[in-house]
Protein backbone atom coordinates (compact mmCIF):
# COMPACT_ATOMS: atom_id res chain seq x y z
CA UNK A 1 0.00 0.00 0.00
CA UNK A 2 1.18 3.73 -0.81
CA UNK A 3 -0.12 7.12 0.19
CA UNK A 4 -0.36 10.20 -3.02
CA UNK A 5 -0.45 13.55 -2.25
CA UNK A 6 -2.31 15.22 -5.20
CA UNK A 7 -0.59 19.13 -5.52
CA UNK A 8 -0.04 19.31 -1.82
CA UNK A 9 -0.17 23.06 -0.24
CA UNK A 10 1.11 22.55 3.34
CA UNK A 11 4.38 21.87 3.68
CA UNK A 12 4.00 20.77 7.74
CA UNK A 13 1.35 18.30 6.53
CA UNK A 14 3.27 16.71 4.16
CA UNK A 15 5.98 16.22 6.57
CA UNK A 16 3.59 14.46 9.08
CA UNK A 17 2.37 12.52 6.11
CA UNK A 18 6.25 11.40 5.51
CA UNK A 19 6.94 10.53 8.78
CA UNK A 20 3.86 8.37 9.00
CA UNK A 21 4.75 6.59 6.00
CA UNK A 22 8.98 5.96 7.07
CA UNK A 23 7.65 4.84 10.46
CA UNK A 24 4.51 2.49 8.83
CA UNK A 25 7.22 1.25 5.80
CA UNK A 26 4.69 3.34 3.32
CA UNK A 27 6.01 4.71 -0.11
CA UNK A 28 4.75 8.19 -0.97
CA UNK A 29 4.09 9.73 -4.27
CA UNK A 30 4.02 13.46 -4.29
CA UNK A 31 1.83 14.90 -7.48
CA UNK A 32 2.96 18.05 -8.89
CA UNK A 33 2.98 21.19 -8.75
CA UNK A 34 2.88 21.55 -5.00
CA UNK A 35 2.25 24.79 -3.02
CA UNK A 36 6.26 24.70 -1.98
CA UNK A 37 9.24 23.43 -2.96
CA UNK A 38 9.72 18.99 -2.81
CA UNK A 39 12.78 18.51 -2.51
CA UNK A 40 15.13 16.46 -0.09
CA UNK A 41 16.69 19.78 0.78
CA UNK A 42 13.59 21.59 1.49
CA UNK A 43 12.32 18.71 3.92
CA UNK A 44 15.63 17.91 5.42
CA UNK A 45 15.63 21.78 6.34
CA UNK A 46 12.35 21.82 7.57
CA UNK A 47 13.98 19.10 10.49
CA UNK A 48 12.44 16.05 8.72
CA UNK A 49 14.81 13.76 9.74
CA UNK A 50 13.19 10.37 8.80
CA UNK A 51 13.74 11.68 4.97
CA UNK A 52 15.92 8.56 4.46
CA UNK A 53 13.41 5.81 5.61
CA UNK A 54 11.10 6.68 3.29
CA UNK A 55 10.60 6.55 -0.40
CA UNK A 56 9.25 9.00 -2.06
CA UNK A 57 8.19 9.12 -5.77
CA UNK A 58 7.83 12.98 -7.64
CA UNK A 59 5.14 12.80 -10.23
CA UNK A 60 5.48 16.33 -12.81
CA UNK A 61 1.58 15.98 -13.18
CA UNK A 62 -1.58 14.23 -12.55
CA UNK A 63 -1.63 12.79 -15.86
CA UNK A 64 2.16 11.12 -15.49
CA UNK A 65 1.08 9.70 -12.33
CA UNK A 66 -1.89 8.11 -14.04
CA UNK A 67 0.61 7.12 -16.35
CA UNK A 68 2.58 5.56 -13.79
CA UNK A 69 -0.70 4.45 -12.20
CA UNK A 70 -2.12 2.61 -14.67
CA UNK A 71 1.22 0.74 -16.30
CA UNK A 72 1.34 -0.78 -12.62
CA UNK A 73 -1.37 -1.85 -12.01
CA UNK A 74 -2.37 0.01 -8.93
CA UNK A 75 -5.47 0.51 -7.74
CA UNK A 76 -6.32 4.50 -6.67
CA UNK A 77 -8.72 5.10 -3.69
CA UNK A 78 -9.43 8.89 -3.13
CA UNK A 79 -10.32 9.99 0.48
CA UNK A 80 -12.49 13.14 0.18
CA UNK A 81 -15.36 14.12 1.73
CA UNK A 82 -17.67 14.01 -0.67
CA UNK A 83 -17.48 9.71 -1.03
CA UNK A 84 -20.73 8.32 -0.17
CA UNK A 85 -18.79 4.90 1.27
CA UNK A 86 -17.15 5.11 4.41
CA UNK A 87 -13.72 3.57 4.81
CA UNK A 88 -14.61 0.88 7.93
CA UNK A 89 -16.82 -0.95 4.97
CA UNK A 90 -14.36 -0.94 2.29
CA UNK A 91 -12.09 -4.03 1.55
CA UNK A 92 -8.40 -3.05 0.74
CA UNK A 93 -5.80 -4.32 -0.81
CA UNK A 94 -1.94 -3.95 -0.85
CA UNK A 95 -1.59 -2.20 -3.67
CA UNK A 96 -3.82 0.33 -3.41
CA UNK A 97 -2.52 3.90 -3.49
CA UNK A 98 -4.71 6.23 -0.89
CA UNK A 99 -4.50 9.74 -2.27
CA UNK A 100 -5.62 13.09 -0.89
CA UNK A 101 -6.32 16.24 -2.20
CA UNK A 102 -4.69 19.54 -1.92
CA UNK A 103 -5.32 20.86 1.65
CA UNK A 104 -7.32 23.79 0.18
CA UNK A 105 -9.28 22.57 -2.26
CA UNK A 106 -9.37 19.39 -2.40
CA UNK A 107 -9.09 16.83 -5.54
CA UNK A 108 -10.75 18.25 -9.09
CA UNK A 109 -13.47 16.61 -10.67
CA UNK A 110 -10.72 14.59 -13.37
CA UNK A 111 -9.34 13.09 -10.01
CA UNK A 112 -12.56 11.91 -9.04
CA UNK A 113 -13.39 10.39 -12.10
CA UNK A 114 -10.06 8.46 -12.44
CA UNK A 115 -10.34 6.98 -8.57
CA UNK A 116 -11.46 3.72 -8.60
CA UNK A 117 -13.29 4.12 -4.88
CA UNK A 118 -13.87 7.15 -2.98
CA UNK A 119 -14.05 6.52 1.09
CA UNK A 120 -15.05 9.03 3.87
CA UNK A 121 -14.10 9.10 6.99
CA UNK A 122 -17.86 8.72 8.93
CA UNK A 123 -18.15 11.91 11.31
CA UNK A 124 -20.62 13.63 13.33
CA UNK A 125 -22.83 15.90 12.02
CA UNK A 126 -22.30 19.05 10.85
CA UNK A 127 -18.07 18.25 11.27
CA UNK A 128 -16.80 19.75 8.01
CA UNK A 129 -13.36 17.49 7.77
CA UNK A 130 -10.46 16.30 9.89
CA UNK A 131 -6.59 17.39 9.15
CA UNK A 132 -5.36 15.36 6.05
CA UNK A 133 -2.86 13.96 7.70
CA UNK A 134 -4.75 12.85 10.88
CA UNK A 135 -7.06 11.32 8.06
CA UNK A 136 -4.68 9.59 6.15
CA UNK A 137 -3.16 8.17 9.00
CA UNK A 138 -6.67 6.79 9.89
CA UNK A 139 -7.74 4.76 7.11
CA UNK A 140 -4.11 3.58 5.75
CA UNK A 141 -3.93 2.43 9.28
CA UNK A 142 -7.22 -0.04 8.42
CA UNK A 143 -5.65 -0.63 5.14
CA UNK A 144 -2.46 -1.59 6.59
CA UNK A 145 -4.43 -3.74 9.17
CA UNK A 146 -6.50 -5.32 6.67
CA UNK A 147 -3.64 -6.30 4.40
CA UNK A 148 -1.11 -8.05 6.96
CA UNK A 149 1.04 -4.66 6.55
CA UNK A 150 1.38 -3.99 10.21
CA UNK A 151 4.18 -6.59 10.70
CA UNK A 152 7.74 -5.61 11.04
CA UNK A 153 8.73 -7.97 13.76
Amino acid sequence: MEIALYEPDIPQNTGTILRTAACLRVGVHIVEPAGFPVSDRAFRRAGLDYLDAVKIERHISFEAFEDWRKANGRRLVLLTTKAKQGYPDFAFGARDILMVGRESSGAPDRVHAAADASLKIPMRENMRSLNIAVALAMVLGEGLRQTGGLNFG
